[in-house]
């Protein structure tokens, strides 16, 4: 009967050990044989965890050191970044002749926006109106009838009238990307040069391309 009543205590009191990791009920100590486990700590969180990343400037905004005149705007001579269509025409027509400097994507690319579209528009009036009277050469070539006349003159101005602007305003396009505009002659070589021109103005700004600007007041 002892030996029965000693092997009940002796599993009564490991059952009654609590599982490790936690301390006894009740400020007990635990069993001779069975020293107490330290506390579970757990890791602190360090300072600044998941903390918001560092906001990075979104598409369209100036990078840093973007010159300002009075007022906080920027001045002609410097390219604007963010510009609506209306500024960017504006700059377009006031800087005709300018191939120094630099042109952000938004004025570079709302001007050819607007000038396709104008295009489109003309070449659709035209053909309208030189429907009436319009005749058939031999070989199938369409020739309008003097309705176009008018149209085709206007389409002549904006043509002849827009090349020194365009050329200025892609050459400064090629200087905020720090690239000569020199490069523009690569025009000059059928399809390829001109798609290359155009990837080129898709690009971003770079910092470097400040060393075309000519400050003036």
């Amino acid at each position: 009967m002892a030996d029965r009543n000693d092997g009940a205590d002796q599993q009564g009191g490991q059952a009654q050990q609590p599982p490790y990791g936690q301390q006894p009920p009740n400020g007990q100590q635990a069993p001779y044989g069975h020293p107490a486990p330290p506390p579970m700590s757990y890791p602190q969180q360090q300072p600044g965890y998941a903390q918001p990343a560092y906001a990075q400037p979104s598409y369209g905004q100036p990078p840093q050191g973007q010159p300002s005149g009075p007022g906080g705007t920027v001045p002609l001579w410097a390219p604007l970044y963010g510009a609506g269509p209306v500024v960017a025409a504006t700059r377009f027509f006031k800087k005709y002749a300018d191939f120094t400097g630099r042109a952000s994507r938004s004025e570079y690319w709302w001007v050819v926006l607007a000038n396709s579209v104008l295009y489109i528009v003309l070449g659709v009036v035209g053909l309208l109106a030189g429907l009436p009277g319009s005749t058939t050469d031999y070989d199938g070539t369409l020739e309008p009838g003097p309705g176009f006349i008018p149209v085709g003159f206007v389409f002549a101005i904006l043509l002849f009238g827009t090349i020194v602007p365009f050329l200025s305003l892609g050459a400064r396009r090629l200087h905020d990307i720090n690239v000569s505009g020199w490069l523009l002659l690569i025009n000059l070589v059928p399809y390829l040069g001109g798609f290359v021109i155009f990837i080129l103005s898709l690009l971003g700004p770079k910092p470097a391309g400040a060393r075309f600007d000519r400050p003036r007041a």
